[in-house]
């Protein structure tokens, strides 16, 4: 009997202030909306949620908890409120989640199909604060959020990291649950969990949010996590090619192509539409600081750029200032 799946993509994003100017005069917002347009018009810390990996053999996953407990040396807190630390803790949760029983059923030809990617048998997920935040709220806020989304279903252990400048929790889910279904994560299912995590943050009396980039004005083409990361080592093919293909553009006099330029354009102004509307109805609804805010946040929208248009800027040669103002004299 082929094990079933949880499909999270049911939850579509909470707050789409495109919509705002689309309803029509006298609308007013559910006390959820409120609270997120007015966190959001503060530049409320966003809140970072994103599966990074997971491993396919037993082998992987535990390396994975060697990696985020610093080979024993941090604390590994466990789905059964335990806190375990050690070489014997890593392999005592590879044992007790029975991940080599299920890497096998992974491996079996009435499982699976030829050519077909191995199953993950873990997922590694990240929760993250921006700098300043205090850990042990992120920890107990990433304590809550597990129990609610997990608990007496898929097995989990998590560490705390605080040797970054942002605190942050790995957490690590078994994919399959002891019911024997498997997660399925979607986008749909990361907004729904950057939601619940900002909620128990907020619990825990921190500032949390959890919008759209493109409701923040931080409106740009997406990025895989790949590529991202190899260009912050400076080791990423890919930008390498893209800016010789735009310095040889240049170089040529022709204009480098923009794809997904007029995208990016229509949703700023979908999305500038959607605030002007609601600061008209925050000033309807008696809320004029709020009104205030919601423009400054207009304000102060970076202009919308393509990757294409960011590597152009790159390679564009530094204005010297200082050579403009001898010529002045």
């Amino acid at each position: 009997m082929p094990r079933r799946l949880i499909d999270l993509d049911k939850n579509r994003p909470l707050f789409d202030i495109a919509s705002h100017a689309r309803r029509g005069p006298g609308a007013r917002w559910s006390p959820q909306e409120l609270e997120l347009i007015t966190l959001t018009a503060r530049r409320t810390s966003e809140v970072m949620v994103k599966v990074s990996g997971g491993a396919t053999s037993p082998q992987g996953a535990l390396a994975h908890l060697r990696y985020i407990d610093r080979r024993g040396g941090l604390e590994i807190e466990t789905d059964q409120g335990e806190v375990v630390h050690g070489n014997d803790a890593e392999k005592s949760l590879i044992t007790e989640w029975e991940l080599d029983l299920l890497a096998a059923e992974s491996r079996s030809p009435y499982r699976g199909k030829v050519g077909r990617k191995a199953a993950k048998l873990v997922h590694n997920i990240v929760l993250s604060m921006p700098a300043g935040t205090p850990p042990g709220k992120v920890l107990a806020a990433s304590r809550e959020f597990a129990r609610e989304e997990f608990a007496l279903k898929h097995r989990y252990a998590m560490v705390l990291h605080t040797d970054q400048d942002h605190p942050h929790v790995h957490l690590v889910v078994k994919a399959v649950s002891e019911e024997g279904k498997r997660l399925n994560i979607r986008k749909a299912t990361l907004r729904g969990w950057r939601r619940q995590f900002a909620a128990h943050l907020r619990a825990q009396g921190i500032a949390a949010n959890a919008t759209e980039l493109a409701a923040r004005g931080q409106v740009r083409g997406p990025v895989r996590d790949g590529i991202y990361r190899a260009a912050l080592r400076g080791e990423s093919t890919h930008y390498q090619a893209r800016l010789e293909r735009i310095a040889q553009a240049a170089r040529g006099g022709q204009a480098a192509p923009e794809p997904g330029a007029m995208k990016l354009q229509e949703t700023r102004r979908a999305v500038v539409r959607g605030w002007h509307a609601a600061a008209d109805r925050a000033l309807e609804n008696g809320f004029p600081h709020l009104a205030e805010q919601i423009w400054k946040l207009i304000g102060g929208m970076p202009a919308p750029q393509t990757d294409e248009e960011r590597l152009r800027h790159s390679l564009a040669p530094p204005v010297d200032t200082h050579r403009g103002q001898e010529r002045a004299r």
